[in-house]
């Protein structure tokens, strides 16, 4: 009876700290809790740009690069969760997927060097001799002060998959809208591959991602037709079908002594460097222009160094979207990879009447980021880029497919197969 009461504990602790650590709902997001941190990137090993997913039981890896701003190292552990396919904590327990130590120190650290801002740059890189992750699926990885786990300083999102389910992805123009000249939309078939998948039909979900956004992620699509063990997303709804939007905007601060495209000025006031960006233009009647572009991430660099990961300096950047009026009903943002694809405070657009424009500026590092201005309506959660930006079938996007499959023997979702398609190689008209 002891043993039942502790394991019931147990189960609810779990749960019950996955609430407060959420956001708010038991959903786990990426999200950082110390304003200290920055620069959070999670990325497969040796590919910068890369999603966050790695397969099970193979020798890739992960690899997890913050700063904490200032001049002194602090000690943090992490640990890892499982969660369903929505993100909530599975009715696991920790035993069930890890081998190894369950937390562990992250003892890779170092200060930055030659920096107007100081700061200390961590890194950590996962699977490793202390710990193994055994099952497929979605899991969060969670970095606490040592003795604090219920503190955490930031948590944030990756996948194992499986890879025994072979998807087919094409990309072409929306059949059943009236806009089909903004939109873009994703059909696939999926052939789960394995005998001792039951019921693939019930229990298979797919979710649908644009250049690996959460935020506006197709979720839970089942299947429109079965048959000859595949099965075809190809509905003649809108369940699949994304704005196109447009090619993101770009600036390059690898460098503060020279300017490059899109750097009007930078200044060096005490403590440290100011760059500003040349006012942008609206976009939004404009044509379509093709340019490549990062699909909205950012990526670490600095000219007058060696070492981007502790050389490159904190800038503050000051963005400017030039507008006769403020647009009532909702707030602009500036938005991409370099704000973790949030709307907050400290990416909110505010009106500056008398100069006729929106402003924000931003702490970044060096290096080469996307970005695009995006207005979202007070009673809505998905903001708009149509405003400003633009959208266009056109327009180059990578869509990352996601396969999940629920045993009703099981108590967690796994991850049975991925697929990355990019608009550039499979878009037809």
């Amino acid at each position: 009876m002891r043993i039942y009461l502790t394991a019931l504990f147990t189960c609810y602790l779990f749960l019950f700290t996955g609430i407060i650590e959420g956001s708010g709902t038991g959903e786990y997001i990426s999200q950082v809790f110390d304003t200290r941190i920055k620069t959070v990137q999670l990325y497969k090993e040796g590919w910068n740009l890369s999603y966050p997913v790695i397969k099970l039981g193979s020798d890739e890896k992960l690899v997890l690069h913050f700063d904490l701003l200032g001049d002194r190292s602090e000690a943090y552990d992490y640990t890892f969760i499982h969660c369903d396919k929505d993100w909530n904590r599975s009715d696991i327990f920790p035993n069930d997927y890890i081998e190894g130590f369950q937390e562990n120190r992250i003892e890779e650290f170092k200060p930055s060097f030659n920096t107007t801002i100081s700061y200390i740059h961590y890194k950590l890189l996962f699977p490793n001799d202390r710990i193994i992750l055994t099952l497929s699926g979605n899991y969060v990885i969670k970095v606490y002060p040592v003795g604090e786990s219920d503190k955490p300083v930031l948590t944030w999102r990756f996948m194992i998959t499986e890879d025994i389910a072979k998807t087919e992805i094409v990309t072409h123009r929306p059949l059943m809208t009236s806009d089909n000249n903004a939109g873009q939309q994703v059909d696939f078939t999926i052939n789960p591959g394995s005998n001792d998948i039951t019921d693939p039909y019930g229990n298979i979900y797919s979710f649908v991602l644009q250049n690996g956004r959460w935020d506006r992620a197709k979720k839970n699509l089942k299947a429109d037709f079965t048959g000859n063990n595949e099965l075809k997303f190809n509905s003649l709804s809108d369940k699949n079908i994304f704005n196109g939007g447009n090619e993101f905007r770009y600036f390059d601060i690898k460098s503060i002594r020279y300017q490059s495209e899109y750097v009007r000025m930078i200044t060096f006031m005490p403590p440290g460097y100011h760059v500003y960006l040349f006012p942008s233009d609206n976009r939004e009647f404009k044509p379509y222009f093709y340019w490549q572009d990062f699909n909205g991430k950012y990526y670490i660099a600095v000219q007058e160094g060696r070492d981007p990961d502790t050389d490159a300096d904190y800038v503050n950047v000051y963005f400017t979207l030039p507008s006769k009026y403020m647009i009532a009903g909702g707030k602009m943002y500036v938005s991409g990879g370099l704000t973790n694809w949030s709307f907050n405070n400290d990416n909110r657009m505010i009106f500056n009447p008398e100069k006729g424009q929106y402003e924000c500026t931003l702490l970044l590092k060096q290096g080469w980021y996307n970005y695009e201005y995006v207005f979202l309506k007070d009673s809505e959660k998905e903001p708009s880029t149509v405003l400003f930006e633009g959208s266009h079938f056109e327009t180059e996007n990578d869509y990352l497919i996601l396969v999940y499959y629920r045993n009703p023997r099981d108590r967690y979702d796994r991850i049975i197969g991925t697929k990355i398609a990019n608009t550039l190689n499979r878009l037809s008209h």
